[in-house]
């Protein structure tokens, strides 16, 4: 992949978080990677969206060296960093504090899957973190925010359940390119909302079967999967 087509995606995938209300100001950015070149390329610090062009973006290596840019990335750069390193399959991370997924997030709650939209996206719920002690907020913060997330997905599968929420913070999401990381993100606001209208109508409402969590799941993912239609070759 040339650096300038991973930087269009990266562009127009941050653009679709602001298209899909995900971000407000400059709360949250995207990143995506080159597998092949070890590049990351992510949203500048700071930069109002409505300003960012494929231009602005900071290509970094997997250690965070400044590969090409003139501006800071995002102050997130190392959790996105720590997740590529973590999980092979991730061509795209994204942030946001998107309303109902921090609302989740700053309760410390994971998002149950109570119907079948969930469950067409996770199989589980949306896991939360561990709160960070004071001696990770004192050191290396936004590392030990990816290396928290990675203990959280110990026993997870970061390709079926792509997303987590930071405790006290807000969520991440991924997914095979920057692309889908967007898409998930927005899945992810949707269902922390309706979990809470669920919540609000019923207080004591039950997740849903696990019967029918697995079928609608599998019917989208998966080798038996036939949501959707064949591409041709």
């Amino acid at each position: 992949m040339r650096l300038a087509e991973l930087r269009e995606q990266v562009l127009e995938a941050n653009l679709e978080l602001v298209r899909r209300g995900l971000v407000l100001y400059t709360f949250g950015n995207l990143s995506g990677i080159d597998r092949n070149r070890a590049l990351v390329a992510i949203k500048p610090s700071g930069v109002p969206y409505e300003k960012l062009t494929a231009a602005h973006l900071v290509i970094t290596d997997l250690e965070g060296t400044l590969v090409e840019g003139d501006l800071r990335p995002s102050s997130d750069l190392l959790t996105h960093l720590a997740l590529y390193k973590q999980f092979p399959n991730i061509g795209g991370v994204a942030h946001t504090h998107s309303e109902f997924a921090t609302a989740w997030a700053q309760a410390e709650t994971p998002i149950p899957c109570f119907g079948t939209t969930h469950a067409d996206y996770f199989h589980g719920p949306v896991p939360v973190t561990e709160q960070l002690t004071g001696a990770q907020i004192a050191g290396a913060y936004e590392l030990e925010t990816g290396k928290e997330i990675c203990r959280r997905f110990a026993e997870l599968d970061p390709d079926s359940v792509p997303a987590v929420l930071v405790a006290g913070h807000a969520p991440f999401c991924w997914g095979p390119t920057p692309a889908s990381a967007a898409h998930n993100a927005a899945i992810v606001e949707y269902v922390a909302k309706m979990a809470h209208h669920t919540l609000s109508i019923n207080a004591e409402a039950r997740p849903l079967a696990r019967e029918l969590h697995e079928k609608h799941f599998f019917r989208k993912h998966g080798r038996s999967a036939y949501y959707g239609q064949v591409e041709k070759q």
